[in-house]
This record gives C-alpha cells, sequence and structure tokens, in this order.
C-alpha cells in the first residue's frame, strides 16, 4: 500500500525521528547513543521529560489493573487475608521484563507480535496463541462489561444493568473507532490516574501496616488448591497475554504517531529493523518500569483493603457476590466513601481495559490474516482491524446476558490468562534472543533470567492448579 506524504508531514517525521531516537533501517550501523534531553542537575526538566515519555507502557500497566484485576485482588485479600501480599512485590521485576521484551520487539521490528510470531515461527503455533488471545480476552471483556454496569447500577439505580452495558459497549467503540489515536492515547492516560482510588480506599479501611509490610517482603505460601488456585489468577491477571501484545502494538502505535515510522505492511514480506538509540531505549524502560510499577502498586492497595475489611470481619466467601456486592460488603466495614470509591474504580479502569482487551485481539487477528491495523487509520481504511474490535465487543456484551456470575467470571478468566501466558512467555524469550529479529537490541542476561523465572513459576502454579 502506497503512501504520500506533505511537506508537513516530512517535517513532522524528521522531527519525530530525531525527537524519540528512532530510524529506520538503512546500512550504516545502529547509533551508539544519543544525547540526552536534558542538562545535568535540571531536576525539574528530568521530571518533565518522565512525564512526557510515559504512554504505551503506563496504559498497558494500568488495564493491567481492570475489573478482573480488582475481582481477583479482591478475591485474595478477602480469602487469605494479607497471605498473598508478597505475590505484588515479586511480580514486579518479572512483569517488566516481559513488558520490556514486548516493548523491544516493537520498537525494533516496528510490528506486533503476532506478525512476528507468523514470520518467523510454525503457523500452527500462530493459530493457536492467537486463537487463545482472543478467546480469553473475550471472556474477559464480557465479565468486564458485567461488572462495570452493576458498579453503574449500583451507583445509581435508575439505570437498568442492561442499559448500563449497552452504555459501556457503545462509548468505548464509539471512542475507539471514530477518536484519532492521538488524542485517544491522551484519554487513556487521564484514565488511569482513577487507580488512585484504590489508595485512598486502602487508608479509610483501617489496614495493619505493620502486617501488610511484614508480609510484603515475608512469602506465605499454602499447599492448598484454592490458595494454588488464588496464585495462578493473580499472576494470569497480572502477567496477562493481551498485555504483550498490545504493548508491542502500541510502540509502533506512538512511532507512527510521531512520525517516526510509517505503517507496517500487512503482509509483511520484508520484514525491517528500526534502529534505537540510546534515548529511545531508557524512555521506553521508563515507560514499561512507571506502568508496571503503577500496576502492582495498586495491586497491594487492592489485596490489603479487603484483607483488612472482609477477610477480618470473616465474610470471605465472596465468590458468590459480583463486585458491586464487594463493594457492598466494605460500605459498613470502611463507610461510604470507600464504597464510592471502589466502585468508581471499577467503571473507570474498565473503560480503559476494554479497548485494550478488544484491541490487543484486534491487533492479532489482523496480523494473522494481513489486514490493515492501527488506531491511527480511519475505519475505511482498516475495516478488518475495527470490525474485530466490534466483533470482541459485541461478544463479550452478549456474555453479559448468559447469568455468569461476574466475579467467578473474572477470577477464573485469570486462571486461563495464567496457563496460556506459559507458551507465550517461551516465545518472546525465543525472539528476545533472536538476532535475526532484533539485531544488536537482543535481551542481556538479566532480562533473560526474569523471563526464564517468570515461565517457571506460572509454569509451576498452572501445574499445581491440577495437581491439587
Amino acid at each position: 500500500m502506497s503512501e504520500s506524504h506533505s511537506p508537513k508531514d516530512a517535517a513532522t517525521k524528521a522531527a519525530g525521528s530525531q525527537n524519540q531516537g528512532t530510524s529506520e533501517r538503512s546500512d550504516a550501523p545502529a547509533p551508539v547513543g544519543q544525547p540526552g534531553p536534558h542538562k545535568a542537575g535540571g531536576k525539574e526538566s528530568r521530571v518533565r521529560h518522565v512525564l512526557s515519555v510515559l504512554g504505551p507502557g503506563v496504559i498497558t500497566g494500568a488495564s493491567d489493573d481492570d475489573p478482573s484485576g480488582i475481582g481477583t485482588y479482591s478475591v485474595a485479600g478477602a480469602q487469605f487475608g494479607y497471605g498473598t501480599v508478597w505475590v505484588s512485590l515479586v511480580t514486579y521485576p518479572l512483569s517488566a521484563a516481559v513488558q520490556e521484551v514486548c516493548a523491544r520487539i516493537g520498537l525494533v521490528t516496528g510490528h506486533g507480535l503476532a506478525a512476528i510470531i507468523k514470520h518467523y515461527f510454525p503457523r500452527w503455533m500462530l493459530y493457536v496463541v492467537v486463537f487463545l488471545l482472543v478467546a480469553a480476552n473475550t471472556l474477559n471483556i464480557g465479565a468486564d462489561i458485567e461488572a462495570m454496569a452493576g458498579s453503574i447500577h449500583l451507583v445509581l439505580p435508575i439505570i437498568p444493568t442492561a442499559l448500563a452495558a449497552l452504555l459501556v459497549v457503545a462509548l468505548t467503540l464509539t471512542l475507539l473507532v471514530f477518536m484519532s489515536y492521538k488524542t485517544y492515547s491522551k484519554y487513556l492516560k487521564w484514565v488511569t490516574l482513577v487507580l488512585f482510588s484504590y489508595m485512598i480506599v486502602a487508608l479509610l479501611s483501617h489496614v495493619d501496616w505493620g502486617l501488610a509490610l511484614k508480609s510484603l517482603v515475608v512469602p506465605a505460601f499454602k499447599l492448598d488448591s484454592g490458595y494454588i488456585t488464588t496464585l495462578v489468577a493473580i499472576l494470569g491477571t497480572t502477567i496477562s497475554p493481551y498485555m504483550f501484545f498490545w504493548q508491542a502494538n502500541m510502540e509502533v502505535e506512538e512511532k507512527i504517531a510521531s512520525g517516526s515510522i510509517t505503517s507496517p505492511d500487512p503482509q509483511m514480506k520484508r520484514p525491517r529493523k528500526l534502529f534505537l538509540g540510546r534515548r529511545a531505549m531508557n524512555d521506553m524502560h521508563i515507560d514499561t518500569n512507571v506502568g508496571v510499577f503503577y500496576s502492582n502498586l495498586i495491586m497491594f492497595f487492592i489485596i490489603v483493603s479487603t484483607a483488612s475489611t472482609i477477610y477480618k470481619a470473616g465474610a470471605k466467601d465472596v465468590g458468590q457476590l459480583d463486585l458491586a456486592g464487594i463493594a457492598q460488603v466494605l460500605r459498613p466495614l470502611a463507610g461510604d466513601a470507600a464504597y464510592l470509591l471502589f466502585t468508581i474504580g471499577i467503571v473507570g479502569i474498565g473503560l480503559l481495559a476494554i479497548p485494550v482487551l478488544a484491541g490487543s485481539a484486534a491487533y492479532a487477528l489482523s496480523e494473522v490474516f494481513g489486514w490493515e491495523e492501527g488506531l491511527d487509520k480511519k475505519f475505511h481504511a482498516a475495516k478488518g482491524f475495527y470490525i474485530a474490535i466490534i466483533l470482541a465487543a459485541l461478544v463479550g456484551l452478549g456474555l453479559v446476558f448468559v447469568g455468569v456470575n461476574p466475579v467467578a467470571a473474572l477470577y477464573y478468566s485469570a486462571v486461563i490468562n495464567g496457563v496460556v501466558a506459559v507458551p507465550l512467555l517461551v516465545i518472546i524469550f525465543l525472539i528476545g534472543n533472536n538476532k535475526k529479529i532484533l539485531g544488536e537490541r537482543t535481551s542481556g542476561k538479566l532480562s533473560n533470567s526474569l523471563l526464564i523465572i517468570t515461565a517457571l513459576l506460572m509454569g509451576a502454579a498452572a501445574a499445581g492448579l491440577f495437581l491439587l
């Protein structure tokens, strides 16, 4: 597909390439480094720079705390008290390592994860991975929609749950299909702030901070099926397959939006490599690490909130409640403010998570079938991509009317993700160490070690789930 560029586009492209430290492949050697964005000692300019580079990593990290994550962490705290708090610390470096590799794949190749798997791995592997991704995402979307609709109805009883679900899907699809990526990404960044509500909920929940911090660094492990299932669910919702695909594709979208690169060839007949300067790599590391740290910090606060309230009160059987029900249980234990903030968090972050879930599935399908893709494109220029997003959301909406318990669906979709992530991590490890794909930007020893630990931990947890 040919593209035309005006002088303004050319100038934007040149500026974006200079600003981001990334350029299209050429025969020249890769740049060793580039000047930093600020002078040494300029604390204010450093903070401004950090804020300016936050984007795909923060959005991906925040979407990790979707209603599925909120439900899973709430169940963990309510059933096991502070016994799973340590997972929020352990999963930080592991999740950060995985997201860094995925981001690097997108930055270096200019393609999403599915496109790379399609070109360098057997087709059957691609089809299995994408099928599992789409299935898990669709289930997750349905559960998220139901949780959001129930929460809206709880706060505004005048709005029926079914109508609230329709409004959520309509708003999400309108933003995705008709809003430009530049505007859309800014909106997503602001939505991530809604997660601060869970920090306030924790402060209102009379947490035993001494015990919480001790539990953070001293793991409590139980060899029983309930605890193992919860552990798999936490790992699945924290290190989720959809995040791998979304992270890689969003790095590409950012470069397209800045003019640094052109849209990738949907057929990927000629794989390309992009040169990454030191500044581009540093910016990516800042973005992914901040995003993952933020996500795990919220996990910590949600677990300690329900541990200090629902678990302490003895109301551990939250498996029969939806997220709105959990919020209602919190109400007499932590007050109206905590109840309201908990509910607002579900709705707000759901508006961020559903586009990520539907979008990651659409990117993967587009790369499998060679469709034009990208949120930077209009609907008529990427029909297959947008139709995939719409169908994923509508099928998820259909699941709302089946009558499945939202917390059960959210919880077990996280368990499915925990199982599916294991083979994907192996593939990502292989890509990250393939010089034919990444050139000189292959994974280092630390990255490889963390990725191996992640795969082994999730594999062991998944195996334990079936053995116990």
